[in-house]
């Protein structure tokens, strides 16, 4: 069986009111004083408010390795210290006690170590270290809540590090010793070369985001517009007990066979007051929770969660645009790799909340046997393109390393994402980013799976030139982390690299087949010559998937998803009609294989809103069935006329054996059932003869219980005009026990001429 899937502001800081009053100038003259005063240098600056500045960012160079021998290790340094400077010496001076922040919490500092990368707790305080290979000036900015309000935060303390004695290789490091275990914002001021046409984008006015924040601080409320300048800020929680997932709590481990997945937004899912949660709930992963018994309804056993990264809903607002009316609701826009969306917390409850009821979220859904897989999105970042440039975290820290690039053409960011830069996924540093914040996901949140947003993306070189074997690619099939992972590529990019089917896969890689997506609507609508092409489809596509040890659960069918029509669209609309957005109609494919039952758009006509109906159940059937242990019952394979299909479906885990038949002529058919083995009968439960699709059992036709003894016609009717496809599901018996035959009798237009 196959899987399933359901469906610009102020540049820099101002003096007063920011995070302090350096400019590029000032700051680089605090970087050389620090290197006469010692490791490292601190500045305190008033309480602080401050506009993201907004800067262009690309990536793309080559990286060179030194491998020497190293230290035994613990396993938070082993994977990442190997691409970084292999030559570590971890020095350490005398102490030297610091300024005092407002809050009374002196501080004192030391150089640090270089790993783990990020913020992470030690004996000594918190260390602090950043990767910045081309950087010439790296200085940490800090601020600490107030004692008498968590809420409220004081004044800034700038620590400037110097090179000779903070910085290992290409990771710049300190440790502070006397800040709390939480509550902490942090950030960074970068500065270096400043030739634009060889991809440098540094800026000291910019505080940077932390690419290795574990927890991101910004805007409490989703979507709060009188908040839109809101920063971005790494913070950390080393306070809390460690997340308690129960003695008997395990995670489903459900076979890639038997995946039934629904993609749904976490804020979108409960956000209406129709969902009736509270208002500090809804929209929230606590909202999620109360709608278990709705998913389990419905009968899926996995959720594939929209971006729940860290990102900016409120990015189009930045600047006068057409579209700066909009919300990003579904995030695609990751500003940060690591850190879960803190405005999903309930009750504004902030990132470490966030990350709290995440874990309560995943734990709820694997008790109620329903896994969790994230949409995640690593084939380009919220900082935007050369035009309107974002700048939050990866640009300012090392565009060169972290973006595409055309450095023979004044460094212009490639954009394969069609989102205006791409990241440069198979760079050892990115590749290593990209494989911690995947195994993070698993470790400290028991995730379940990947689906890759664009993942033709990752199998592109430094300069987008496609890969055959790429190494992060094949790093994601070989982690050991990962390996109990569903690991899910949709196998294309926005640079035209399709790959389904061919994605490199290391007989791991599963992928969204957009072929049967493609295929199976053309059936459906009443295309000609498509009956080969739907059952190669329907019965696993082997003709994609049949290649060394894949199977036809490594293609994830689907009909609808978040690009595109939806499956009301779909049966509603020829043309897309993309008027509200403000894009005039250029986004989205102009071709979505759709048909709109007669009528273009919303209509009260209860003709087409009937057949609208019954093509909607019909895509849903056809999906539900589509499995690969199938014989067919068919004569006419080289007719391209032929629109009739008929074939069993093997499933023990039914209790038996389905037959199947699809009509899509203007006439009626006779079919042979085929005869049952001996002692078993086919038996049909319910008929709907007259098009009457409620389930009901009293529309015309034969009663429950009626006995076909096989080898006999059944009549599959076109009902109504035009003509219809007529579907018929019958159930096979076994010895004395009756399993009904079941006959759902789903309409569908056999041609698609609009009125």
């Amino acid at each position: 069986m196959e899987s399933l899937l359901f469906p610009v502001l102020g540049q820099g800081i101002k003096a007063s009111p920011g995070f302090g009053s350096s400019t590029r100038s000032d700051a680089r003259l605090l970087a050389s004083a620090a290197f006469l005063s010692g490791p490292s240098a601190l500045r305190y600056s008033p309480p602080f408010r401050f506009e993201m500045g907004v800067r262009l960012s690309k990536a793309a160079s080559r990286w060179r390795r030194k491998f020497g021998k190293l230290r035994r290790r613990d396993p938070v340094e082993r994977t990442t210290r190997n691409v970084y400077d292999q030559h570590v010496q971890e020095s350490m001076v005398k102490e030297k006690a610091s300024p005092v922040l407002e809050s009374g919490i002196p501080l004192k500092y030391s150089p640090g170590k270089a790993f783990p990368l990020g913020a992470s707790k030690v004996e000594d305080g918190i260390n602090f270290a950043l990767f910045s290979q081309h950087a010439s000036s790296v200085i940490l900015c800090l601020s600490v809540p107030k004692r008498q309000n968590v809420g409220e935060y004081g004044g800034m303390v700038e620590v400037a590090l110097d090179p000779h004695k903070n910085k290992t290789g290409d990771i710049w490091h300190v440790c502070v010793e006397g800040l709390p275990g939480s509550g902490v914002l942090y950030g960074y001021r970068v500065d270096g070369p400043q030739q634009w046409e060889q991809g440098y984008r540094y800026d000291s006015s910019i505080i940077l985001l932390d690419p290795y924040a574990k927890l991101v601080a910004g805007r409490k409320y989703f979507g709060d517009v009188t908040d839109k300048t809101s920063k971005f800020l790494g913070t950390y929680d080393f306070s809390s007990l460690p997340f308690d997932w129960g003695p008997d709590y395990k995670p489903p481990n459900t076979p890639e066979t038997d995946l039934v997945i629904y993609e749904m937004n976490v804020h979108s899912f409960t956000a209406d007051e129709s969902s009736g949660l509270e208002p500090g709930i809804r929209g929230s992963y606590l909202g999620v929770i109360d709608k278990i018994p709705h998913l389990l309804e419905l009968g899926i056993n996995a959720v594939e969660l929209l971006p729940v990264f860290e990102f900016d809903e409120l990015e189009f607002q930045r600047y006068p645009n057409p579209r700066d009316h909009l919300i990003n609701t579904w995030g695609y826009s990751t500003m940060n790799f690591f850190a879960p969306m803190s405005r999903y917390a309930s009750s504004g409850g902030g990132p470490a909340v966030a990350a709290q009821e995440f874990k309560q979220m995943v734990k709820a859904l694997h008790n109620a046997g329903i896994e969790v897989i994230l949409d995640v999105v690593y084939n380009h970042t919220n900082e935007a393109d050369d035009d309107h440039p974002y700048t939050t975290s990866f640009r300012g820290i090392d565009n060169k390393v972290y973006y595409m690039m055309d450095l023979k053409n004044n460094a212009e960011l490639l954009n394969f994402s069609g989102c205006g830069n791409t990241l440069n996924c198979n760079h050892p540093v990115v590749m290593e980013l990209i494989l911690d914040s995947l195994r993070h996901w698993v470790e400290e949140y028991h995730v379940d799976g990947f689906r890759f947003d664009l993942a033709s993306v990752l199998c592109r070189g430094n300069d987008g030139t496609p890969l055959n074997a790429p190494p992060l690619v094949k790093a994601i099939a070989k982690d050991y982390v990962l390996s109990r992972c569903k690991i899910i590529a949709e196998p294309w990019d926005c640079g035209g690299l399709y790959l389904v089917g061919r994605f490199p896969n290391w007989d791991r890689w599963a992928e969204w087949n957009g072929k049967y997506r493609d295929d199976v609507r053309r059936f459906i609508k009443g295309d000609p010559g498509m009956k080969g092409t739907f059952a190669t489809r329907v019965s696993g596509s082997s003709d994609l998937y049949q290649v060394n040890k894949r199977r036809p659960y490594h293609s994830i069918n689907f009909v609808i998803a978040h690009d595109g029509f939806t499956l009301c669209d779909l049966v509603s609309y020829n043309f897309k009609h993309n008027d509200a957005n403000g894009e005039g109609g250029k986004d989205g494919t102009n071709d979505n294989l759709s048909w709109n039952c007669g009528f273009e758009g919303e209509t009260d006509d209860v003709n087409v809103l009937s057949l609208r109906s019954r093509q909607m159940k019909n895509f849903h059937v056809v999906l539900m069935i589509s499995q690969n242990d199938v014989t067919w019952h068919e004569h006419y394979w080289d007719n391209p006329e032929s629109k009739f299909l008929a074939f069993t479906l093997h499933d023990e885990k039914l209790g038996g054996d389905i037959y199947l038949a699809v009509n899509a002529h203007d006439y009626f058919v006779k079919v042979a059932i085929p005869s049952p083995p001996q002692k078993q009968q086919w038996h049909r439960v319910w008929c709907d003869e007259d098009g009457d699709n409620d389930g009901d059992g009293t529309s015309g036709g034969s009663g429950e219980g009626d006995v076909c003894s096989g080898g006999g016609d059944v009549v599959l009717t076109q009902i109504g005009n035009p003509p219809m496809i007529s579907l018929l599901k019958v159930y096979l018996s076994v010895g004395p026990v009756t399993i009904s035959l079941r006959i759902l009798q789903l309409s569908l237009r056999q041609s698609h001429e609009t009125t």
